[in-house]
């Protein structure tokens, strides 16, 4: 228990870390209109 509390567990929450990371940095390379927040309203498809 103590291998896996030293080594294991740390590597599997840096890993977590560093994917979330690379996540929020890759918005910035997405084209402008996939980087806007959600419509909050209502959408009416015509």
């Amino acid at each position: 228990m103590a291998f896996f509390r030293q080594y294991i567990a740390p590597l599997i929450i840096f890993a977590i870390f560093l994917f979330t990371l690379i996540l929020v940095s890759s918005r910035a390379f997405l084209p402008d209109d996939m980087v806007a927040p959600a419509p909050v309203g209502i959408i009416f498809i015509a």
